[in-house]
């Protein structure tokens, strides 16, 4: 019986703590004196709190009444917790109003607007003291930034220098604000800005992906280069001479005077063909000869023609051989060594070539020329079928290949004159390029 009426006094209770009101038992005797207590108490609790000027207090019985004005409906309500909290208080009649005068509504704002004002008069030499240091620490990380020993001699190239000075400047900079902070006791809001960098960080960076694949790019080729000022390299199908390596793209100058501009990504990428990294290359041209050739005559004369060359190098020697046999053609393959530094490779190749045709014309061998021959059955067959076959020139044919004379000059004055465009772009452009001489190559 005593758990049944528990259990039914307990949303009454509850519904009365949810009211405000007082759940406190009810005297038996009804006290004047109490009440005026009551009242007083209240009065002067209410005269220390802002915004219950213009309200009155009225006990009777331990009954509460709340009459006047506030500035807002939230302080109001405050009244009815309030009074419920004061002993011997029975019940609470809020009947306060939300006040509509402009002056006594705007008051409340106007003192908060000027204690916001005060306190921050009164901290602001605390901030001072905190600005001043955050300018001491990012003023000394910019001296020592601003250095060239200890960074130029850490790092390979002036590139890589400009990074560390980069990571210094910010190092010191967040370092500056993690201090300045800490003297406001303000070092939660760290961890906010910290976050806040996080994720705008983290969506620039997907913004410009590409733009960031092609800086490490940037840091990788200046640390291995795989490539010197001057080189002659293929890249994606672009040959030319490297000008320079900057911090986004690598020019080349092509033979025909264009500069050719491929981002630092796709040469990181890309298969690199230098040709200029050995000083030897090797030029190759194919001659064909009529089947009822001597071949070992011709690949010696074809050795020996070449090897007499002076523009070709003794070592590596010079190779002649039988590359392919065909219905009208022997096809020989010829190849020989040069020192590009001193010879064009083109020019080389065709000299090579001059000489070698003039050699086998000197000595009788037979050059094939293309033709046709008819053959057929007997003439008074009006349906004989016709058939065309390749028909070679006789092999006592006389040549008429000139006579070959002195070997001509094959001098890399092409590429000379291409290295000078470079050297006179690398002059005016000095402090752009990333490409070292001392730096490790690949």
């Amino acid at each position: 019986m005593f758990v049944s009426l528990c259990l039914l006094c307990v949303p009454v209770v509850a519904a009365a703590q949810q009211d405000g009101q007082p759940d406190t038992p009810i005297a038996v005797e009804d006290s004047a004196a109490q009440d005026a207590a009551i009242a007083e108490r209240i009065r002067r609790i209410l005269s220390q709190l802002e915004g219950y000027g213009q309200v009155s207090v009225d006990v009777s019985s331990g009954i509460v009444t709340f009459e006047g004005t506030t500035p807002d409906a939230a302080t109001a309500t405050r009244l009815t917790e309030l009074a419920s909290r004061v002993e011997g208080v029975v019940a609470v009649e809020n009947e306060v109003a939300e006040s509509t005068d402009v002056g006594e509504r705007l008051n409340p704002a106007v003192d908060r607007f000027r204690n916001r004002i005060a306190q921050t008069i009164a901290f602001l030499p605390l901030l001072l003291i905190a600005l001043g240091i955050f300018a001491v620490i990012v003023f000394l990380g910019l001296f020592i930034a601003r250095l060239r020993a200890p960074w130029d001699r850490l790092a390979p190239n002036a590139f890589i220098a400009e990074i560390y000075r980069q990571i210094v400047r910010l190092a010191f900079v967040l370092a500056g604000i993690v201090v300045a902070l800490d003297v406001l006791d303000a070092t939660a809001l760290l961890s906010t800005f910290l976050g806040a960098a996080g994720l705008v960080g983290l969506a620039i960076g997907f913004a410009v992906r590409d733009t960031v694949e092609n800086f490490i790019a940037s840091v990788m080729l200046s640390i291995r280069q795989p490539f010197e000022p001057n080189d002659t390299v293929e890249i994606e199908g672009d040959v030319g001479k490297v000008i320079r390596l900057t911090s986004r793209a690598t020019i080349l100058l092509s033979f025909d005077g264009n500069h050719v501009r491929i981002p630092n990504a796709t040469v990181f990428k890309s298969r690199i063909i230098n040709y200029t990294r050995n000083a030897e290359i090797r030029f190759v041209f194919d001659v064909g000869v009529a089947p009822d050739t001597d071949l070992a005559a011709a690949v010696t004369l074809a050795d020996t023609t070449l090897s007499g060359l002076p523009f070709v190098l003794a070592h590596p020697e010079v190779s002649v051989w039988v590359e392919e046999a065909g219905d009208s053609t022997i096809l020989l393959r010829c190849t020989g060594w040069i020192d590009q530094r001193d010879s064009n490779l083109q020019l080389a190749r065709g000299e090579a070539i001059r000489q070698t045709l003039a050699a086998f014309g000197a000595a009788g061998i037979v050059m094939p020329e293309p033709g046709l021959r008819v053959l057929g059955i007997a003439s008074g067959s009006k349906d004989a079928p016709v058939r065309a076959e390749p028909a070679m020139s006789a092999p006592d044919a006389p040549s008429s290949a000139p006579p070959a004379g002195a070997p001509q000059k094959v001098a890399a004055r092409a590429d000379r004159h291409l290295e000078t465009i470079i050297n006179e772009e690398r002059a005016r452009t000095a402090g752009e390029d990333l490409l070292d001489q001392q730096a490790p190559k690949e």
